[in-house]
Parts: structure tokens; sequence; C-alpha cells
């Protein structure tokens, strides 16, 4: 073989090389080692950073006046004349009347905020109080809420009184058990039990998410707020720590949102896709695999706090124009990071839950989802969730059609009564013996990769001690570790110390070298 002909054989040679190499870097070198199909993916949540979870971060919430009066806080009102409680008849769409003595779905009232005095009210068939044509009789009959649907909350925060200021500038009384009105005039109140203008209000539900915080400091404050929040509360440091503590992987929740960064819809506010971009940058320094989670949809797919939902509704899913912009999402994701070497695994949705997200709307979103990341890349995985509430079999045949594609489960040992009594070696036995079980049962031949993508080592064990966390951490991590794609901790933060990956090993409760 002449010189020139061994020169470029061996150029040849190398280039092979280097596209074998490129290729194998789709996804980071920690990850290659899987062993029987499975990826052994090692990961942590970074919840509570680009979509808000106020439970995990209380002090976000902190200068927001009136900051127990958020979007989707759920209220009573109690005549202290009548002593009843306002009642919207049949649910919505007619008289508010004051002639319950307890309450329940259709005496209770969601907030949507105005300002830190001011809101509508939404009933439970979802119309929204207001003054009738003569602006005298109290309603419940708008579809949307408008000038005649919007109220004053004049609180006396010596107690739980309030009055509340009618759009026409009177107060709503209630006459009688069937007439509540919007004109009574007097504006001193010594708050006594004889004024039919006074109401005693009780909480019952509040949400602490994305649009919670973003509506209650509004768009200027919530921006520097936010922008803080995002800059500081995960930094590089983070993905060292999880980097050197034998994880090799971080699933990262954002929000519909950030698709439209920096100018998003009211009330959220830009800034959140730097973050996601600097994520990338520290998880390829640290040889870590992203998964990026629309934890978030539009129109919230199951109504919790954490899918910035406004008031708990749940809206995701129900039209067409909705999976279309919800894959829109996708398709901005998939094209801005398919060609990141840390891109792991982009997740279509998180938690959709049934009945209302339904099955067939669902399947059509992943097909469609799917289909817009296999546009940009033929290497990252597809995650599809299952739904809460709804058989964990339902998606295996769906799923299995696609390649590279993953089933989400999540695994708590919370929420439900069957868990309240539990003792500590209940708890542990159930994962050995009910949660191994469910991994069995979604794992299948020829099937969708299986991602146990939520859980943590809480309990509602009282008085258990740091060995009874190991114990308990351990368990999971066992049966957890047999899932096929792998697992994620929920979370890596959290002021609640057993939630917080990062608490947990440094305080010796889990080790994973």
């Amino acid at each position: 073989m002449g010189g020139k002909s061994l020169f470029q054989w061996l150029l040849l040679m190398l280039i092979c090389s280097c596209l074998v190499s490129l290729s194998s870097c789709t996804r980071p070198a920690r990850l290659l080692s899987s062993s029987m199909g499975s990826l052994n993916v090692k990961a942590v949540n970074l919840g509570g950073w680009l979509v808000t979870e106020g439970w995990i971060l209380p002090s976000l919430f902190d200068g927001i006046v009136n900051k127990d009066m958020l979007d989707g806080t759920q209220i009573q009102l109690k005549s202290v004349t009548q002593q009843m409680y306002l009642s919207a008849e049949t649910g919505g769409g007619t008289i508010i009347v004051a002639n319950r003595t307890s309450a329940s779905g259709w005496e209770t009232f969601k907030l949507w905020r105005i300002n830190e005095s001011t809101f509508n009210f939404r009933v439970f068939n979802l119309q929204f109080v207001g003054l009738s044509s003569d602006e005298n009789q109290v309603v419940a009959t708008a579809a949307s809420p408008g000038e005649t649907e919007t109220f004053q909350i004049v609180r006396n925060l010596t107690a739980s009184r309030v009055r509340i200021r009618a759009p026409n500038g009177s107060f709503l009384q209630a006459k009688t058990a069937v007439s509540v009105t919007a004109d009574y005039t007097e504006e001193s109140t010594s708050w006594g039990n004889d004024d039919p203008s006074v109401f005693e209000m009780t909480m019952v539900g509040q949400l602490q998410g994305e649009f919670q915080i973003t509506n209650g400091y509004g768009t200027e404050a919530a921006t520097t707020i936010l922008t803080n929040h995002w800059s500081t509360y995960i930094v590089e440091d983070d993905f060292r720590f999880i980097a050197n503590n034998g994880l090799n992987a971080v699933r990262i929740p954002v929000g519909w949102w950030i698709a439209s960064d920096p100018n998003p819809p009211k009330p959220f506010v830009g800034g959140s896709l730097q973050a996601l971009d600097n994520a990338f940058t520290w998880a390829e320094k640290y040889n870590l695999g992203v998964i990026v989670d629309l934890h978030a949809a539009p129109g919230s797919q199951n109504g919790y706090e954490h899918s910035a939902s406004r008031d708990g509704s749940q809206e995701w899913g129900t039209t067409d124009e909705n999976i279309a912009q919800t894959v829109n999402v996708i398709d901005f994701l998939a094209s801005r990071y398919a060609k990141r070497s840390g891109l792991l695994a982009i997740e279509l949705i998180n938690e959709p839950l049934a009945p209302k997200a339904t099955l067939d709307s669902l399947k059509k979103y992943y097909q469609e989802g799917y289909n817009v990341v296999r546009k940009y890349t033929s290497n990252a995985y597809v995650i599809m969730s299952n739904r809460l509430s709804a058989s964990s079999t339902e998606l295996l045949q769906f799923a299995s059609g696609f390649q590279k594609s993953v089933l989400d489960v999540h695994y708590y040992n919370l929420f439900t009564s069957e868990f309240t009594t539990m003792t500590v070696q209940q708890n542990i036995d159930y994962v050995n013996n009910n949660r191994s079980a469910d991994i069995s049962t979604v794992s299948i031949a020829n099937g969708p990769l299986v991602f146990v993508g939520e859980w943590t080592a809480e309990w509602d064990v009282n008085g258990a001690t740091q060995q009874d966390y190991q114990r308990f951490a351990q368990a999971q991590l066992n049966v957890y570790g047999r899932a096929t794609f792998g697992w994620a901790y929920w979370t890596l933060k959290n002021v609640y110390d057993h939630w917080s990956l990062e608490w947990m090993i440094q305080n010796g409760y889990i080790s994973l070298k």
C-alpha cells in the first residue's frame, strides 16, 4: 500500500471512529453500561425549581399580601345573622341563597384573584357569582367573569369575619334564607352578629403553584422573585453533588409556558428557559442525563398545584386545540435540546388524572407527541406517564408500538388510607411484595421500559428511627432498581427533610455509592 493510500485509509478509520464515538455520546457514558435490556437510570427530580410547588419551599410566597387568599383558595361563607351558609343553588346557574346548616360542594366558592383584595367567585358548576340585571340579586350564572362578577373582600383582621363589596358599591347581605342581595349601604360596622353584611369566612383548601405565585405577586415582583429563585435554588454545585453521590441523571419538571419564554401568557413570567439551558450545560459537564418532564400542561392535566391549575379545575385534553397546543410545547423542547448530548428523555406529560383525562385523548396526544420528538431525534427516550386513578396496564400494548418508549409509574407509601396505620415493617413488606409485583405487572416482553419516575423515603410512620428510614429507603432502592429504565427520587431539595435526597445523603440515611 502506497504512502498516500495508507494515509487515506488511516484518515478514513479515524473518521469512522469519531462517528462511532459521537453516536455513543448521544447519552451520558455512565448510562451506557446497561444489561438485560435495562438502562439503570438513577435520577433525582429537581422539583420546586422551574415549576413552583409551595410546599417544597413555602418562603417563596412570604412577600405576597393576603397570601392565604390566592387563586384557587376555597372559602365558605356563613351569615352571622342567619347562621346559615351561602350556597349556589343546584351548584350554580341560578341564585345564591343562605339556607344551609352545613357546608359542602355547593357552599364552597373558589377565588380568582384580581389583586390582594378583589376577586371573582367560582361555584361548583363552574359559573361565577355576579349580580342580576337589576344589580341587586346575587346569582351564579356567568360562564366567564366580568365587571359584574368582581367583588372586594373586606377583612376583619382580628377574626375570620368579612364583608363583601359588590361591583355596584354596596355590600352583600343575607336578608333572608333565600334572599342574598347587594344593597347594604352602611359603610361602618361593629362586625357583630346583628349585621347582615357580615359573614364568617372559613378556608377549606388552598393552592400554591406557579399560577398562584405569579398572579399573587404580579408580573414585576414575580419576575424578580422567580429569577432569583431559578438562579440560586439549583446551581452548578448541585449537579456536582448529584454526580459525586452515585446518581447519573436528573428529571427536570417544566411548565408549558416555557415554550413562550421570554414573554409567556400572563400571569406566568419569563426566565425559566435560561435556567433549563444552564441545567443542560451543567449536566453535560458532570456526565448526567437530562429528562425533561412536562409537569404542567396547558389547562392542567390533574387539577393539582404542580400542574399550575388556577383553581383546581382540570381542562387538559378536552379539545383538539388543547392537545395541539401541548404538542407544540413538546416540539419546542425537542427541537431545542435534541442535539444536546445530555438529553436522555422527554416526558410528554406528568400524572394525567383519570377520568377527566380520558384514555383516548391521552393516546392521541402520546402518538402526536412521540412523532414530534422523533422529528428531531431517534436517540432520546420518550416517556409516557400512566394515568392516576386508572389501571397500571392500560398503556402497555399502546406503548409497545414505539421504539425507545418508557412507561412512568409513581410509587408513594402515602396519600391513601391504607398506609396511615402501617408499621415500619409493614411498609417495608409492602415495598418488597406489592411494589415488586406492581413492577413485574408492567414489565412485559417487548414492551416499554419501566421508570419509577417518583418515589420518596417519607411515610406515615410516627417516631421512626434513622435505621427505620434506612431500611425503608433501601427496600425501595432494591425493588425500584429492577425497573428496566430506572428510577428518580422526589426530590433533591425540600424543607421536609426526608423528601430531600440531598439531606438524606448528607445525613447518612441513603447511600448510592
